[in-house]
């Protein structure tokens, strides 16, 4: 090996240059780009992070807004639907829009009709008294179990969302009204403590949901206060025949 001025070993310029930067370094109590693990390939430094856009934040709102718009008729049962279309008529782009359609298919709101768009669903009079049945064969074996074992107080305490469905009832939109429907009868079955139930349940009463006349919420929504009286006075006949007549009266 080659031997330096002083009997060392010869250290390469650019070596050389390095130490002589990292004693420097060191005198300054700085430290050299890189002395931590950072890339030092003349990286530009990164931006601050940019706010996340929700996008399940903006499909959850167009779902909603999508099965309002099913429930009011101003979708129209047979009508094809493009997502560009109504993207334009929510402002957004018809990605959300297609993704909430897709959930809507899956609920049998609507189907998918190839390189158009999305058919709504016209559910016939035995499709809803298929899901009148269904709703009945799980709903009421449920209240008789909770008018034995909940006390009166806490019916009493549904009250007010009977009165808000009365209230829809009467304003004659039957979006209000399926919203404050859907309200009411989650609050009863969630007593039962029982999720699946509840979120199963949900799903048969949004299935079964169609446009009704006002005079038709108006007796529905009556329906709901006196379910309350039977369930706090524990007449289970009468919880029997109430929820029947209510879910038929549904279809």
């Amino acid at each position: 090996m080659k031997q330096g001025v002083q009997g060392s070993p010869r250290v390469p310029a650019q070596q050389r240059t390095v130490n002589v930067d990292v004693d420097v370094a060191r005198e300054r109590g700085t430290a050299l780009p890189g002395a931590r693990g950072e890339h030092t390939h003349c990286e530009r430094p990164m931006p601050q992070p940019r706010a996340v856009v929700q996008r399940s934040s903006v499909r959850g709102q167009i779902l909603d807004a999508l099965r309002t718009a099913l429930v009011a008729g101003e979708l129209k049962p047979g009508e094809v639907y493009s997502a560009p279309v109504l993207g334009e008529r929510f402002g957004v782009s018809a990605t959300p829009v297609r993704e909430a359609m897709q959930q809507l298919a899956l609920e049998g709101a609507v189907e998918v009709v190839p390189n158009r768009g999305f058919r709504v669903v016209e559910r016939g009079a035995r499709e809803l008294a298929e899901l009148a049945e269904v709703r009945a064969l799980i709903e009421v074996p449920v209240m008789l179990r909770l008018a034995r074992a909940v006390p009166a107080e806490r019916w009493a305490e549904l009250r007010p969302l009977a009165e808000e469905t009365v209230r829809a009832a009467s304003s004659g939109c039957a979006a209000t009204y399926a919203e404050s429907d859907r309200a009411f009868h989650r609050a009863v079955l969630s007593l039962a403590g029982n999720e699946q139930l509840v979120q199963i349940a949900e799903d048969l009463h949004r299935r079964s949901q169609v446009r009704h006349g006002g005079a038709d919420l108006v007796a529905d929504a009556a329906q709901h206060a006196a379910l309350l009286d039977a369930l706090i006075a524990r007449d289970l006949d009468v919880v029997r025949v109430l929820v029947g007549e209510h879910f038929a009266g549904a279809s």
